[in-house]
């Protein structure tokens, strides 16, 4: 059925209104509001020791959260694709755990787990291992909330794929390295690249568990999300807005990434690669 051109149109400027006010509106404030006292305050304001150190800690739970959950993507996705077993739909239930749960939640489940009440602190306390209020709970938290998005992505791709072509390779006396490598990744790359970078999105901006977990301490366990939300509730507006652009850059070469990877994939699909 051929549409209505004025429904047509209409459809098209309902989403591009929605777009302007959801999108191009807060990132124009965003970048208006940096700006505000010029580029030295905007540089000052990036160059603070408190926003240095949370974007030093926001990467290093990103880069930890993704090699972890990399590795962990493949083996579930592996798991779950390849074997038949006993729970095998319970298992792929449990993956969605993080998106069926408030990141809160999860971190008041790792304060519960790694605190003060919890029945290790004893242990942690004695071994002194801190992982409440410090850097490794900030990356379990990264982790439990980011670690659906690989495996979600690659499932789907290795079903279609099917078991034959390893199947083939394991009678040919191939071990499972040589099968992984020569045989299932050349077939999942574009698939787990991106989840790899859908991972480091939501990574990158993750606040809510991360503040449960990080004691909110400044210039230890603050990432970014958590640096802006002090700056402007001290009323720091323009050092919080500039703090800001840097997480809207990155979700910015991020989404061109996507992109791009989305653009491969499907013209390796029209090739036959």
């Amino acid at each position: 059925m051929k549409p209505h051109k004025f429904s047509q149109w209409g459809l098209i400027g309902l989403a591009a209104a929605f777009l302007l006010v959801m999108l191009v509106l807060p990132l124009v404030l965003v970048a208006s509001e940096a700006l505000a006292k010029g580029w030295q305050a905007y540089l000052a304001a990036l160059d603070e020791p408190f926003a240095r150190k949370a974007l030093y800690l926001t990467l290093e739970a990103t880069v930890a959260a993704v090699l972890g959950n990399t590795v962990f993507g493949l083996a579930s996705a592996w798991l779950l694709t390849k074997y038949d077993f006993r729970g095998k739909a319970f298992w792929s239930s449990l993956l969605d755990l993080p998106f069926a749960i408030s990141p809160v939640v999860a971190g008041l489940l790792f304060v519960i787990l790694f605190g003060r009440m919890s029945p290790l602190y004893p242990f942690l306390r004695a071994e002194h291992i801190a992982i409440i209020f410090a850097v490794p709970g900030i990356i379990l938290a990264t982790v439990f909330v980011t670690f659906p998005f690989i495996t979600r992505e690659l499932v789907p791709v290795m079903e279609a794929q099917g078991r034959s072509e390893e199947e083939a390779a394991a009678t040919m006396g191939a071990s499972g390295w040589t099968i992984f490598r020569r045989v299932t990744l050349p077939n999942i790359k574009w698939a787990l690249l991106y989840g790899v970078i859908l991972c480091t999105a939501r990574a990158l901006g993750e606040f809510g568990a991360v503040s449960v977990v990080s004691g909110h301490i400044r210039g230890k366990t603050n990432t970014l999300p958590l640096h802006i939300e002090i700056l402007y509730n001290e009323y720091n507006f323009t050092a919080a807005f500039a703090v800001a652009s840097i997480l809207v850059i990155l979700a910015v070469i991020i989404l061109i990434l996507r992109n791009l990877v989305e653009w491969r994939a499907k013209r390796g699909l029209r090739n036959g690669n």
